[in-house]
């Protein structure tokens, strides 16, 4: 370990957020990175525990105690490289992942984790300045051919490690540009566009196609695909959102979340309006907007909501509000239910819970929402009598979950779905019921983290080699 008793003498210092005023200004990165003296202090806190609960908190597993001992040994190259044994993309993790390490970690116990994810995002910064890190480039091809169908994470991370065990692959994706909901979804003051745009060339330069702005089902059918490739594996996420079921849902300016988070970011890709803006403009000046739902899709909408310049901004969710900290006898090392303010929310929103909306009031356009407030009992929602009240609204932002996946292209390949209606898949083959066809990422387990998408990646990427070849080199 780092320091014996780093972790007695040191307390948990964290990244700092510029101030919101200037923040808002545009749609930047925010994140004040900490200097490298503070952390290789922070990474001498780790404990090196003897059972390093971080390792399965991380669903990548990363090997967190070894990483931090190096960043302490300020033997960052050898970090970086223990690091991507496990991920292949920890600058997007090191920015948008939740950090479910941190709450497994042995001093969360008495709220004092290790800045586990600060650290990992300074290693890959680090390596990405030095010039560390490179195409890896395989010795030799194999003959096999495998089509990965979407690019988000899940799909970039089985692509990248196909291509480094030898096979031609060839990622296809439906929109303009590679990155699936990272380049789409992600607001770019989360995670601006050249994290995604350099790893594409990373793997360009490994031997991956990519081929964009084709839909499989549309473009190109799931026939042709078995035919010309070897393998196909569907990566393409669980995109069928949510619907809001009431009178009125269907005005004009009650949108869906990841349309107008799309728009906000081709905007800033300098796409022009119309590109961007296929149903017309969407923006949130000079608005009342409310958004619905209290996940981090919605947190996205009040962040980019406040940069467009809202009048107001209410998030609204249907489950009762969390407890302010968690139990730790009852949910440490696992992820625990409290409530969470994240940077969007720091910059301006009401957020209400327990709220059940009922209509949205309108004649040709939004004018407000009628809600009832709800309690539950036993798991059961039930109206309180005499609560109801409106609320203006001239924009309503739908941010309640993902369904699974988009039907037309499974229909068409005749997959067997599971009762969620995700792809049915086992996490060790990742074998669809087409045993030419595999599955990972949110269109096999349904909606998730990136870093489950990167695992799941990672490990249909083992499973298609092994199929291929009767054996494999790559990590499980």
């Amino acid at each position: 370990m780092g320091k014996e008793t780093g972790f007695l003498e040191l307390d948990r210092h964290d990244r700092t957020y510029e101030d919101p005023a200037k923040r808002l200004k545009d749609y930047k990165e925010f994140v004040v990175p900490l200097p490298e003296d503070a952390l290789k202090a922070q990474a001498s806190r780790c404990m090196n525990c003897g059972v390093p609960h971080c390792h399965t908190g991380c669903p990548v597993n990363n090997i967190i105690p070894d990483w931090n001992h190096l960043v302490y040994e300020a033997d960052w190259k050898n970090a970086l490289e223990v690091l991507h044994s496990t991920n292949n993309f920890p600058e997007f993790t090191g920015r948008i992942c939740p950090a479910p390490c941190e709450a497994a970690c042995t001093l969360n116990i008495i709220d004092e984790p290790v800045t586990i994810k600060s650290i990992e995002c300074a290693i890959v910064d680090r390596g990405w300045q030095e010039g560390w890190i490179a195409p890896r480039v395989p010795a030799e091809k194999t003959g096999k051919s495998v089509a990965v169908v979407g690019s988000g994470p899940a799909g970039m991370a089985c692509a990248q490690q196909l291509a480094r065990a030898g096979h031609s692959v060839t990622v296809i994706e439906k929109s303009d540009r590679v990155g699936g909901l990272l380049r789409y979804g992600i607001p770019d003051f989360k995670m601006e566009k050249h994290h995604i745009n350099r790893r594409a060339v990373q793997m360009e330069a490994e031997g991956v196609t990519f081929r964009t702005s084709t839909e499989v089902g549309v473009d190109v059918s799931m026939k042709s695909l078995k035919e010309n490739f070897d393998i196909v594996v569907l990566a393409g996420g669980a995109e069928e959102a949510r619907r809001l079921e009431i009178p009125g849902a269907e005005l004009p300016s009650v949108r869906a979340a990841m349309e107008f988070l799309t728009q906000q970011n081709k905007r800033n890709a300098g796409d022009d309006e119309l590109r961007a803006a296929p149903r017309g403009s969407l923006t949130a000046t000079g608005k009342h907007v409310i958004v619905i739902g209290g996940g981090d899709t919605g947190s996205d909408c009040v962040g980019t909501s406040n940069r467009q310049g809202a009048a107001s901004v209410t998030q609204l969710e249907i489950m009762p509000k969390p407890p302010e900290k968690e139990d730790k006898a009852m949910s440490w090392p696992f992820w625990p239910l409290k409530l969470r303010t994240s940077s969007s929310h720091e910059e301006g929103c009401e957020r209400d819970w327990a709220i059940l909306t009922k209509r949205v009031v309108g004649d040709n356009d939004v004018k407000g929402l009628e809600c009832v407030r709800v309690e539950w009992k036993d798991g059961r929602m039930q109206e309180i009598a005499g609560s109801e009240f409106t609320l203006q609204a001239d924009l309503i932002l739908l941010a309640m979950g993902f369904l699974g996946p988009r039907k037309g292209m499974l229909e068409q390949a005749g997959l067997e779905l599971d009762p969620r209606g995700n792809v049915k898949a086992d996490t060790v083959q990742y074998q669809s019921s087409d045993e030419q066809i595999f599955a990972c990422g949110d269109m096999r387990r349904g909606q998730s983290l990136v870093v489950w998408a990167i695992r799941e990646g990672r490990q249909c990427a083992r499973a298609v080699d092994l199929a291929l070849m009767g054996k494999s080199e790559l990590p499980r």
